[in-house]
């Protein structure tokens, strides 16, 4: 082989890897970029009488320097802090509202009690009474905040869940459309892969991943991802996008439905995603905040609402008020709200009501009501115990509730969901519309006397809440609980932080773009390239003397 062959060889290297190097630099700070490399190898030998004699340099290709176990596990551990970054967002919210022991639910109740215990000691001074009725609006004013802030959450978690949904199926789109492209490459050039293509679908697949944990599965040049128990996302080039919609037990909650293919003429159906199935990225973070949280704290803050409530009001009906009439309530409290499941067949109408004496009966939690076929059950969630089975429901007591089944006939496998108090925050109101109405007296002394007053100041002190805790031991455990969720979240973001960085620095390490190699790697090429320059400059006048001799 002639010089000035090996002079040319030498010098497309040379310019490959200027090429490859130049475009590292260029891309040092472009996401997802991973850091390309020219591989080279001999050319091999000519045989010849002499030996053999060097053929030069061949490019074989240009590879990216990636590893698919450092890749997942930087994008597993993405998800997961996205997932508690998420959780934070909102847990912090109610804690700082929470926080300030100075202000809310627990220093009024103590305030109401404060003025239950001044009527007592004065039982017809108008001014007490007045004081007292006025403390009464505080107490429901500031159930009615807490319960209106938490809903307001539930609203913006909606929201955002509708947002992320949105996302998801963009990220799908454009992962979908980098499938196509490195098809379509692939069969040009199929002998070499196409490394910015796969980066940007990379790219795509670990920011999806921060919204949800996915799974992903490549075969022949294209990735499928899958969600939850398997739930097909895409298929190479097939889309199955997720919406969002009210929950069919609980329609004040936006879920998710997945996109199931059924039949052969491309015809789907909506099935809700399991939401504990959701383990990563923010969406799973909103979602478990509105199932481990939000609704605990709505449950518990309407448990401690309800029961303070219907405690006062049965306090109040055995007394006298001013007038010599018997008590009427402080407070309206709403019923329990029995919701049929938006897939129900039948159309029984089930109503609750509280039962007399039900304050320290009722429980923070909701109750599942299934329908078999022949025999109703009622479930409570909070413990998955089963209260009831059998033909009716009507006249079943349930936790100092009584259901009632007014009208309609059901189906089998109709289900409801009984909320017995997480609404009571938002819509508990005072009833009481003269300070004359407190029944301060009792039965025996006249209205005159306080001792009716004296006896509802001891439930201040009482285990109304299932036997177990005070007023204010009930919200000092709620304010307790979060808080400790909060911190805990902290810790374990503080801790999943530093996973991150370490899972980055390794895949970079790897993949990441140095500038001081490139330098060098730049400097190199260059020197080749002169190199090769001079093989060819050297051939020519090698050629010219030839070509002068006579």
């Amino acid at each position: 082989m002639n010089l000035a062959k090996l002079g040319l060889t030498a010098l497309n290297t040379a310019q490959a890897r200027l090429t490859t190097t130049s475009h590292n630099i260029n891309n040092y700070d472009t996401a997802g970029y991973t850091r390309q490399e020219t591989l080279i190898s001999s050319a091999g030998g000519s045989s010849t009488g002499s030996g053999f004699f060097g053929r030069g340099v061949a490019v074989d290709t240009v590879r990216r320097a990636y590893s698919s176990f450092l890749s997942d596990q930087l994008v597993n551990n993405e998800s997961k802090g996205a997932l508690l970054a998420a959780y934070g967002g909102q847990i912090s919210k109610i804690n700082n509202v929470l926080a300030d022991r100075t202000v809310g639910i627990g220093p009024s109740i103590q305030s109401f009690f404060e003025g239950v215990n001044a009527v007592a000691s004065n039982p017809a001074d108008p001014a007490s009474r007045q004081e007292l009725l006025g403390r009464t609006q505080t107490v429901v004013t500031q159930f009615n905040e807490l319960g209106h802030f938490l809903d307001q959450q539930r609203g913006e978690i909606n929201s955002q869940i509708d947002n992320s949904v949105t996302s998801i199926n963009a990220h799908l789109s454009r992962i979908s459309q980098l499938n196509q492209q490195i098809v379509q490459a692939k069969g040009v050039n199929p002998n070499h892969e196409p490394n910015d293509l796969l980066d940007r679908r990379d790219y795509e697949v670990s920011q999806l991943s921060q919204i949800i944990n996915v799974n992903v599965v490549e075969q022949d040049n294209q990735v499928s991802i899958s969600v939850g128990n398997g739930q097909q996302l895409l298929t190479q080039n097939k889309i199955y996008p997720l919406t969002t919609g009210p929950s069919a037990d609980n329609p004040k909650n936006t879920v998710v439905y997945a996109t199931i293919p059924v039949g052969r003429q491309d015809e789907v159906v909506k099935v809700e995603l399991d939401e504990a199935k959701i383990t990563g990225g923010s969406l799973g973070g909103l979602l478990k905040y509105r199932r481990e949280s939000l609704e605990v704290e709505q449950r518990e803050v309407g448990q401690l609402a309800t029961a303070f409530a219907l405690s006062m009001n049965e306090a109040n009906a055995k007394g006298l008020d001013l007038k010599g009439e018997p008590g009427k309530a402080f407070f309206n409290v709403p019923a329990p709200v029995a919701t049929a499941n938006a897939q129900n067949v039948g159309n029984v109408n089930l109503t609750a009501s509280f039962q007399a004496e039900a304050a320290g009966k009722i429980q923070a939690s909701d109750y599942a009501i299934y329908f078999d076929g022949s025999n109703y059950s009622v479930t409570r969630e909070s413990d998955n115990h089963l209260i009831h089975t059998g033909t009716s429901l009507n006249g079943v007591d349930i936790d100092g509730m009584q259901l009632n089944m007014d009208s309609g006939t059901a189906s089998a496998g109709d289900r409801w969901v009984l909320s017995a108090v997480a609404h009571s925050p938002v819509q508990i109101s005072v009833a009481m519309t003269s300070p004359e109405q407190i029944a301060a007296a009792d039965t025996e002394g006249g209205v005159a006397n306080g001792n009716n007053a004296l006896e509802m100041a001891k439930l201040q002190s009482s285990k109304v809440l299932g036997g177990l805790k005070t007023f204010n031991e009930s919200f000092s455990q709620i304010v307790n609980r979060v808080g400790v969720q909060a911190q805990q979240n902290e810790f374990m973001m503080a801790s999943q932080e530093a996973l991150t960085k370490q899972s980055y620095a390794s895949q970079q390490a790897l993949s990441g773009v140095n500038l001081n190699e490139e330098y060098i790697n730049l400097e190199a090429a260059q020197e080749m390239f002169m190199a090769a320059s001079r093989i060819i400059e050297v051939s020519t006048v090698l050629m010219d003397t030839i070509l002068s001799l006579k």
